[in-house]
């Protein structure tokens, strides 16, 4: 170590200086010279200066390499990505003798990524150098290019002939490779598609053929994130689909109902169903006036109460906000009531197959008020008698 003014200490050749250049950056902005502030720091003005405008050198293999003044942030990263410190920490494990699987384990990693990090950015020579790995993978992110629709006509004509025709995005691609079978370039997934339609600026398809979609829509449906949905309306706790007993799973005993809303135009009016699980019997929940906590709890108490005791184990539902009184509905009828994970449907599957069918009886966006409780009732029936 090197000794300077005041009893600091330099690290050795190559580190940074950290804490002298943030001692730097504080002189300047306190209003002192480039001359001054490197003399208090201990440094030359050359070192200053390059810190504070940047500098370009060469490195071993003659290509120049521009460093960025220390005045600039640094830019921040997904943290799926590796950073500056986590590839160092790589490189020093690295030449203790750690294996792959030892890093990744005290990195919280994938061993594949530490593999894939070593693989991508060690030099010619096969040696890793954090501070070099990180530039060449800066460099290769992704940044904003041409897309394939938008560069290939006879690609993007295909898809657009596709699309007319009303195929999905997903039976287009799985054609690409019956219609190119030489060409292993024309390959695409469906969100290429999605997005070429939705997101303006990809470009490579025309904005009306999205209404040749299925699902007609014009835009993107937002989607929340995994944790964006809370029960914050639930006064009590909930059970979790995971506590289910194993006799639900295996739909061997008759009693357990899995229920849902669906919702009519602008999700003003709702019809609640049910499901038994073994059977695939049908209950449908006549919500005229409301569906909110109270009414669903309500209507779920009016029609448990006609089922004979055998048939009253267990409900399963989402953890939509009319299930508020879950509490109260289980000590009066002393049925559990078990909440699925959040978006995922096909823990109801039994309840979101027959929601699907009913819709062809009270389609999406109407009035669905207007259906009476013997409208209701007609319907389960002709269920029943169409799905036996």
């Amino acid at each position: 170590m090197t000794k300077i003014q005041n009893d600091r200490t330099l690290p050795g050749p190559g580190a940074p200086l950290t804490a002298e250049r943030d001692l730097y950056l504080r002189l300047m902005a306190q209003g002192m010279s480039n001359s001054q502030a490197c003399r208090a720091v201990g440094i030359n003005r050359r070192t200053g200066t390059r810190w504070r405008y940047g500098r370009t050198i060469a490195d071993s293999a003659g290509r120049p390499r521009f460093y960025v003044p220390i005045t600039i942030k640094p830019v921040v990263i997904s943290a799926r990505f590796l950073s500056a410190n986590e590839r160092i920490t790589i490189a020093d494990l690295g030449r203790t003798g750690r294996s792959i699987r030892s890093i990744a384990a005290e990195m919280r990693r994938s061993p594949s990524t530490i593999s894939r990090e070593l693989r991508r950015n060690a030099n010619t020579a096969g040696r890793y150098g954090p501070h070099s790995a990180h530039q060449l993978a800066a460099s290769r992110r992704a940044r904003p290019r041409t897309g394939k629709l938008a560069k290939d006509p006879e690609l993007r004509n295909f898809v657009q002939d596709c699309l007319e025709k009303r195929w999905s995005p997903e039976q287009i691609c799985h054609a690409l490779p019956l219609e190119f079978p030489d060409d292993t370039q024309r390959r695409l997934v469906h969100e290429t598609i999605y997005q070429a339609l939705y997101v303006q600026g990809r470009g490579g398809l025309r904005r009306e053929l999205a209404l040749s979609l299925r699902t007609g829509r014009a835009r993107r449906k937002p989607h929340r994130r995994s944790d964006a949905r809370r029960s914050g309306g639930f006064a009590d706790p909930m059970v979790m689909i995971s506590d289910r007993p194993a006799e639900v799973a295996d739909r061997a005993v008759p009693g357990h109902w899995e229920g849902d809303l669906i919702t009519g135009e602008s999700n003003r009016t709702a019809i609640g169903t049910l499901v038994e699980r073994s059977t695939r019997f049908v209950m449908l929940l006549h919500l005229p006036i409301d569906h909110g906590a109270v009414a669903v709890r309500d209507a779920l108490l009016a029609s448990i109460a006609t089922l004979p005791a055998q048939l009253r184990k267990s409900l399963t539902w989402d953890q939509g906000k009319e299930m508020a009184r879950h509490r109260e509905f289980t000590v009066a009828t002393d049925i559990q009531v078990f909440f699925c994970d959040p978006h995922s449907p096909w823990q109801r599957g039994s309840n979101e197959n027959t929601n699907g069918l009913l819709r062809q009886y009270f389609p999406k966006s109407t009035d669905l008020s207007i259906h009476t409780r013997e409208d209701l009732d007609a319907v389960a029936t002709e269920l029943k008698r169409t799905t036996t």
